[in-house]
């Protein structure tokens, strides 16, 4: 009678280092998976600049993230199931029926430690250098499993489609923008980016987003010179003027029929006071109009990004801004633009260039009416809307749907607004407080 083939036999070792090489290559799919999509693009873009074929690769499997996982997660379960069918054939030989139940507790904690918490961790920690090195072996994987992934691409849309969700294929792309702005806050928020430095690349994001009429200087600000104002009196506003230029109408101030720059003005003014005998014959028939320079007219739709390529593109730093109709509305420079980005730009000239937020002793901060919205969020890490007004005063003068009088409080979106000052229907002065 032939005695009983042994348990622990040839067969029993060659299954064991089977189930090992599994699990090694589970690991391996759970990490690889982990580290290139978690990888930052920007830093394998960095490194790929820098000559590293492995960041090169990484970045050309990344481009399909739906055919990456479906090949990863293909292998992964490939070789899951087949550990596990293995260590339960494995199991039953040596402990019978029991070996299920056994082989299912045994593989789940091996699974668990060896083949996604411990490589998932260090692919997490170490994204882009763990990416860089198994891209390539995971780049001809992806293709040679390309036809089962695209089939299993066409059936999970198609499952997807029923339920009414539709896969984009440049959602990636367009969320880019705001990946960088979560990036930002959060880095803000944790104490790593300092409030100036998310500000200035948060305002340089949202020039495509901004118009504009909603950085303009309003008509009811623009310092204008009368075409039909004394010589004299037209020089004397020029050279007392903060700004450097200024349009010049003629008959009503909606018919601008130029720009004067205190350059030119003086230059000219200089040139005619060498031949004259006295300041009066130096203005005796001058003609401040010849000069003018011919005003550079916009849209007050025109966003901000356009905007500053146009003054980039004339070498121009003052344009007009015009509603549809062709009236004037206000008037826009290259100034205005970069403040967006950088914040208040002031000068010795700028009397009253910003509108300082001051808080007072009893918690208020007091503001100027004409101050953005947008300025006050910056200055103060408030929240309030800008959709339907740029400056505060419009913000309250909105939301009270009249033209409130001095003393009027109102609340609303979580704040206490108290109107402090009127000038005519404008609103000067407020006291806010966050309620």
């Amino acid at each position: 009678m032939d005695s009983p083939a042994p348990l622990l036999d040839a067969a029993f070792w060659i299954t064991a280092g089977a189930i090992l090489l599994l699990l090694v290559l589970s690991g391996f799919f759970s990490g690889s998976e982990t580290a290139l999509t978690a990888a930052s693009r920007a830093k394998l873009r960095n490194q790929a600049d820098k000559g590293s074929r492995g960041a090169q690769q990484a970045l050309a499997v990344t481009e399909d993230n739906e055919r990456l996982i479906g090949s990863v997660l293909l292998g992964n379960n490939l070789v899951n199931i087949l550990a596990a069918s293995l260590a339960t054939s494995l199991f039953t030989k040596v402990f019978g029926q029991n070996g299920v139940a056994l082989a299912t507790l045994v593989m789940t904690l091996l699974v668990l430690i060896f083949a996604e918490v411990l490589p998932k961790t260090y692919a997490i920690t170490n994204s882009e250098k763990a990416a860089a090195t198994v891209a390539p072996v995971i780049r001809p994987m992806v293709m040679i499993f390309s036809p089962v992934v695209a089939a299993v691409r066409l059936i999970v849309r198609g499952v997807l489609r029923l339920f009414g969700v539709r896969i984009d294929a440049n959602s990636q792309m367009l969320a880019v923008r705001e990946e960088i702005a979560g990036a930002l806050q959060l880095g803000h928020s944790e104490g790593v980016v300092e409030k100036e430095d998310r500000d200035r690349i948060l305002g340089a994001l949202d020039l495509s987003d901004r118009t504009v009429e909603e950085v303009m200087l309003h008509r009811s600000g623009i310092e204008m010179v009368d075409a039909a104002a004394d010589p004299q009196d037209i020089f004397a506003q020029c050279v007392n003027s903060p700004h450097t230029r200024l349009p010049v109408f003629r008959d009503e101030p909606e018919n601008i029929i130029g720009v004067i720059h205190a350059k030119d003005l003086l230059r000219a003014i200089y040139a005619r006071l060498d031949k004259a005998r006295d300041m009066a014959e130096a203005f005796r028939g001058f003609q401040f109009t010849d000069m003018a320079k011919p005003p550079y007219f916009v849209p007050e739709t025109t966003t901000l990004d356009d905007q500053m390529r146009q003054f980039l593109r004339r070498r121009a730093h003052f344009a007009l801004v015009v509603d549809e109709y062709g009236s004037l509305q206000g008037l826009i420079t290259l100034e205005d633009i970069l403040e967006e980005i950088v914040g208040e730009i002031t000068d010795e000239f700028d009397v009253d260039g910003d509108h300082p937020v001051r808080k007072s002793d009893d918690g208020h901060y007091l503001i100027d009416g004409a101050m953005t919205i947008r300025d006050l969020n910056r200055a103060t890490e408030w929240q309030l809307p800008d959709d339907e007004a740029n400056t505060v005063a419009g913000l309250v003068i909105h939301e009270a749907q009249m033209i409130p009088t001095v003393g009027q409080v109102f609340s609303f979106h979580n704040f206490r607004f108290e109107v402090t000052g009127r000038d005519g229907n404008r609103i000067t002065k407020l006291k806010i407080r966050p309620l």
